[in-house]
């Protein structure tokens, strides 16, 4: 699960000194013939052994974009990250049906909040993105004022 190695990885680079334990574990698997990934059960007991000396943040975006089989392993495995880890504060992100599954997974640990964008969030949003476009010959004024009108319209809440 990349994620997770993407975070042992934030984890370690925030570090003034890499703990002997973790360099001790890739200067193992170095030393295998071909090299070796590390296993799921190695990166979480490092983010455990990390996260559990001082105090540390996880932040994931687009929860919900993961495909729902490795969703749900990931929760589980950030939960055995709180149980050694107490202090350590998870932050995520993600369209409003996979709140349940948060919950399920990291029961008792866990505090939802919904967040949905108002007409104008959308509005503001979609005038940002137009002044990107590299394009802007291909819209008229009318298909930009329909854009700016059918969309937050239309928006679920989902």
């Amino acid at each position: 699960m990349s994620v997770l190695g993407s975070l042992l990885k934030q984890f370690v680079g925030g570090l003034e000194e890499i703990p002997a334990k973790i360099a001790q574990v890739f200067q193992d698997q170095k030393n295998v013939i071909g090299g070796r990934k590390l296993g799921l059960d190695e990166i979480v007991e490092m983010l455990q052994d990390i996260s559990s000396s001082r105090p540390a943040f996880i932040c994931l975006d687009a929860l919900d974009e993961c495909i729902a089989e490795y969703r749900e392993k990931l929760l589980d495995l950030l939960n055995q990250i709180l149980y050694k880890s107490p202090s350590t504060r998870i932050f995520l992100a993600g369209r409003s049906h996979i709140r349940d599954e948060v919950v399920k997974h990291l029961a008792g640990r866990v505090v939802a909040i919904s967040i949905t964008p108002t007409k104008d969030d959308i509005i503001r949003f979609l005038r940002a993105k137009l002044r990107e476009d590299t394009t802007p010959d291909a819209m008229d004024k009318a298909l930009e004022a329909d854009i700016i009108k059918t969309i937050p319209e239309t928006v679920s809440e989902v």
